[in-house]
């Protein structure tokens, strides 16, 4: 295999909340896949800012599922709270440019609010605090609250390819408004945090899963805040559960530990992987055996339920559409 380029990065960037699932490992592999199929540089970086849910215990779970699956990275993983300075200093460049401002509302505020619509993350900020303190300094003496640190969201319409998905065009403040940078704890917001991180990396193409199509527009808003680059996006479609479901951390007997109790072979979900991915003859094998054949824009459009019992995948049992096609099991 050609050494990976020096002018291209792709990355994984698991959390470690729990055991990854079979979802992740479809994810994954596509990632991997793709970055090695383009001779990309691949980093892996450990999503840990959620404190309270992440453990080294799930670390090391993380750790051993990525390589019962075969699949490797270039360099030393890292994890994403190395690099909570870095993101403060780039909040607080925002602040300090007029970019972002402090904010007072509790949740519960926020939620009261009856000009706050709700979509599919909660209540939309209704920009309560927009131009009412000076700084963080000053909202916390007028308030007696400690403020977060909301990003100014520029009006107007963001547009974005997804070489999945297609154009997409995207109000951002009339859909999302005016969201946080730093919490009323200081600490780095996801959307902030990956898009420093990103760019840190020099990540110039971001393949995940379809769950975060919907948070890209966020971050191409901070990325072109701060001066940074735009990646390209692939958000993979979902592994589903049999009432097509998006599949959490706790899917009873879909985490990768289960699967391996159970007797699945890595050949085995690699190959299947492989199958709904644009490969539909691939067999069992190993990650190396499909990148020569690999093209992303192959790839089927729609969900896919992972049925245990014949350890294969299928498209959910409910109302497929006529588009979708069948796979070899």
């Amino acid at each position: 295999m050609s050494a990976p380029s020096t002018a291209a990065a792709g990355r994984l960037a698991p959390s470690p909340s729990g055991r990854l699932h079979i979802g992740h490992a479809r994810t994954f592999l596509v990632a991997w896949w793709r970055a090695r199929s383009r001779q990309a540089k691949l980093t892996l970086r450990i999503e840990d800012l959620d404190a309270g849910r992440c453990s080294q215990e799930h670390i090391d779970g993380v750790l051993e599922d990525l390589e019962w699956l075969g699949l490797d990275w270039d360099g030393s993983w890292r994890l994403q709270s190395t690099g909570l300075d870095q993101m403060r200093a780039q909040a607080m460049d925002l602040a300090a440019r007029g970019l972002a401002y402090a904010c007072t509302c509790t949740r519960k505020e926020i939620a009261a609010a009856q000009s706050a619509p709700h979509g599919e993350e909660g209540p939309r900020y209704p920009g309560t605090c927009r131009g009412l303190y000076k700084d963080l300094d000053s909202a916390r003496r007028s308030s007696g609250r400690e403020p977060a640190l909301r990003v100014l969201v520029p009006e107007g319409e963001l547009h974005f390819v997804d070489q999945l998905h297609g154009t997409r065009a995207v109000n951002v403040q009339e859909t999302c408004g005016d969201f946080p940078l730093l919490t009323r704890g200081g600490e780095p917001s996801y959307q902030l945090a990956v898009v420093v991180d990103d760019a840190r990396d020099g990540v110039d193409e971001v393949v995940r899963g379809g769950d975060l199509l919907d948070v890209t527009a966020r971050q191409i808003v901070l990325q072109r805040l701060l001066g940074y680059s735009t990646p390209r996006y692939a958000h993979v479609p979902l592994i589903v559960d049999a009432q097509g479901t998006r599949l959490a951390k706790r899917s009873a007997g879909l985490t990768l530990a289960e699967l391996r109790a159970r007797g699945v072979r890595p050949s085995q979900l690699v190959g299947a992987v492989a199958r709904i991915s644009g490969l539909p003859e691939a067999q069992e094998g190993r990650p190396h055996d499909f990148c020569a054949a690999f093209d992303l824009e192959r790839i089927p459009a729609g969900p896919w339920w992972y049925d245990t019992d014949a350890s294969s995948f299928r498209r959910p049992p409910y109302s497929p559409p006529e588009a979708w096609a069948d796979v070899p099991e």
